[in-house]
């Protein structure tokens, strides 16, 4: 049998263990700057008097507080090898937990007493340059893992086993990033393929074992679900024999793939897709506090500015409403008046049935409705649909019957982005795709929001409108 590949033990034990190592002392650094911004700097000073207390008296509690951070992280799966070519999303998880953190230590201080007493001042200081120096020290790592010498040692080396259009997007995807965690290699033809047909074929499939064990193959993925069992076999013993990964492209679940789990009936095993987390009871709830406290500061904020665009509106055209309701489906496929203040001349929706979105430039638009729409001001009445429950502040975005009608007849898995309420904005416009852009590249955005959500998702979504308010809006 072939022994456990050194850059393997690199990729799961040495790298990991130094991130661990140097995350450690990076929190307990920061810890510290913290206690010295709190009772050694004027600082202190804008802080509730509190009685002082030594850097050695203080020392358990900076000790404690990096164990507990290095265990937020560990908890978030931070340490895991498919995350360590991953900088932004190694980054946004030290974010989550480090918050985590603070909240945590923030309960603590109010619940228990401590000798010296924790200061909430420390707390807040020590969260702040946490993430500063961890995002320092991070980036010098991945500086350094991501040079040709170790980027080629830490990447799995991947083969694929049978070739059809989902290898093709797979291997794509794969070539579209230099540093992905995968590399791609080559791939193995099935017993009823061709060699010669097949791209970059690393062999024929009797001799796989040789194949994975000569070319250093880490992970092999099967192209499909509908395998004969006695290449399936072949297949997975060939893995088993020279330690190499088994992953299947799934054929039958396209959507909610993170939903999946696998149940047990009697005593028959079954994979189906369960609840999403999105929907379930608490976080409902959660989701709809926020929106009700968003949308309420939202329209108290943006009642002045609604004000005077609907003067303007009003006056460049006269005797048309100043609010534009049109009907959209919302959750479960129900229906409901979205408000928006008019941007076009009275009329113009008649021709909505003929094009989705509004093209850059539309001759229809009023003077003050290009403006408008270029920072997104049209859509502040929406708040009120956010107040009434028929949206929520993040989600996809509703669309009018006649499209979904259409839509849903033409594009795969349209119409599951339904089984949440839709948003005012959303993970696919805060990455560009709204106006006239690709309806199925923003479907692939809105299923992907709807299997990941959480609120810290939705937090990141709202700051990320803010910082690309107008981008790609016309």
């Amino acid at each position: 049998m072939t022994p456990v590949l050194p850059h393997s033990r690199l990729r799961k034990v040495i790298l990991p263990a130094i991130l661990v190592g140097g995350d450690t002392l990076v929190a307990f650094a920061g810890l510290s700057v913290g206690y010295w911004l709190r009772y050694a700097s004027p600082v202190g000073d804008f802080g509730i008097p509190v009685p002082d207390a030594t850097f050695v008296a203080y020392l358990p509690l900076l000790l404690v507080g990096a164990a507990f951070l290095i265990a937020a992280y560990g908890h978030l799966n931070l340490y895991e090898e498919r995350l360590l070519l991953r900088k932004f999303q190694s980054l946004n998880l030290i974010t989550k937990g480090t918050t985590f953190w603070l909240a945590a230590y923030l309960s603590l201080s109010l619940v228990l007493k401590f000798d010296p007493p924790i200061s909430r001042l420390f707390v807040v200081l020590a969260y702040f340059a946490v993430i500063t120096f961890m995002v320092a020290w991070r980036s010098l790592f991945y500086a350094l893992l991501t040079r040709p010498e170790w980027g080629s040692r830490v990447r799995q080396r991947v083969a694929i086993l049978g070739r059809n259009s989902a290898a093709n997007a797979l291997i794509t995807e794969l070539r579209s990033e230099p540093l992905h965690p995968y590399f791609h290699c080559g791939c193995i033809p099935l017993p009823d393929e061709n060699p010669a047909e097949v791209r970059e074929p690393l062999g024929e499939f009797c001799d796989i074992e040789k194949i994975l064990r000569d070319n250093a193959i880490d992970v092999l993925i099967a192209s499909r679900t509908d395998l004969p069992p006695a290449v399936m076999q072949q297949a997975i013993a060939a893995c088993e024999l020279t330690y190499v990964e088994w992953k299947v492209i799934p054929s039958s679940f396209q959507i909610m793939l993170s939903s999946l789990r696998l149940q047990t009936v009697g005593r028959i095993p079954i994979l189906g897709v369960d609840a999403l987390t999105i929907n379930r009871l608490f976080n409902r709830g959660m989701k709809r506090l926020v929106d009700i406290v968003g949308a309420t500061i939202g329209l108290i904020i943006s009642a002045p500015i609604i004000l005077v665009l609907a003067a303007l509106i009003r006056r460049e055209s006269s005797g048309a409403p100043v609010l534009f309701p049109q009907v959209r489906v919302g959750s479960n496929h129900r229906q409901f008046t979205l408000y928006k203040l008019r941007s076009m001349q009275a009329g113009a929706e008649t021709a909505d049935d003929l094009q989705q979105s509004t093209t850059r430039g539309d001759a229809r638009l009023l003077r003050i409705g290009g403006f408008m729409r270029h920072w997104n001001l049209d859509e502040l009445p929406q708040f009120w649909n956010v107040l009434r429950g028929d949206m929520s502040l993040v989600g996809p975005r509703p669309e009018r019957p006649f499209h979904v009608d259409r839509l849903s007849g033409d594009i795969p898995h349209y119409l599951p982005r339904h089984l949440v309420k839709p948003g005012m904005t959303g993970w696919a416009q805060v990455n560009g795709l709204r106006g006239d852009s690709s309806i199925e590249q923003r479907i692939q955005h809105d299923i992907y929001y709807i299997e990941n959500w959480s609120l810290w998702i939705d937090l990141q979504i709202i700051l990320l409108t803010f910082a690309r308010w107008t981008h790609n809006a016309y």
